[in-house]
């Protein structure tokens, strides 16, 4: 039974102003061609997948979309919002802004707590590239769900058993269709994205 965009974290939401800053414009073309290329959307019955985040300079706080937003062709401000804190241990986090977090975002909490090189993260949901993936890149074990601190454990196996970190492309075993890129900015997570999934 699939269970996308169901938020399995404890969500500390402070409603706020839209987030600003340098790091926005393209995080929001990138979210935009996503979706057009159908990584990102909503399933028939409704319910959203897919978002992708952007790092703030060096810091562990992050931009990401709002949770429920895959229905929107074109997202503005107001559907992003600021991950403050975070704990993927004690599973929670902190987010300011208009909208909640996307149920992922404790996953890109995780990614960038562990690996601070990487400053952008895209995880999409595609049926037919998750099974010509499957295994053929770092691939978590089907048993472990998604959002989650098991998943987080899960991810930091596979960058130090099975190079994630270089092939920078993760597939989510049990998490239907999903899996996820990332890189030292938005532009190289999402070429690597659609280099794996040959779109343009």
């Amino acid at each position: 039974m699939m269970d996308e965009g169901v938020i399995k974290y404890s969500c500390n939401w402070t409603e706020a102003e839209p987030p600003e800053g340098e790091w926005l414009p393209d995080l929001m073309r990138w979210r935009d061609r996503l979706h057009s290329l159908g990584l990102i959307g909503t399933y028939d019955d409704g319910i959203g997948f897919g978002n992708i985040s952007v790092r703030i300079g060096n810091s562990e706080q992050f931009i990401i979309t709002g949770t429920q937003t895959g229905h929107l062709p074109h997202l503005q401000p107001e559907h992003y919002t600021t991950v403050t804190e975070f704990n993927w241990r004690e599973n929670w986090i902190t987010c300011r802004g208009p909208v909640r977090a996307s149920s992922e975002a404790l996953t890109h909490a995780a990614i960038y707590q562990h690996q601070p090189e990487i400053n952008a993260i895209a995880h999409v949901h595609h049926p037919q590239f998750w099974k010509d993936l499957m295994f053929q890149v770092p691939t978590t074990r089907p048993e472990v769900p998604y959002g989650t601190p098991q998943m987080a454990r899960e991810m930091f196996r596979l960058f130090e058993e099975e190079n994630l970190a270089h092939v920078k492309l993760l597939v989510m075993g049990g998490h239907e269709d999903g899996f996820l890129s990332f890189g030292r900015d938005l532009k190289e997570a999402g070429e690597i994205l659609l280099g794996y999934c040959e779109l343009k």
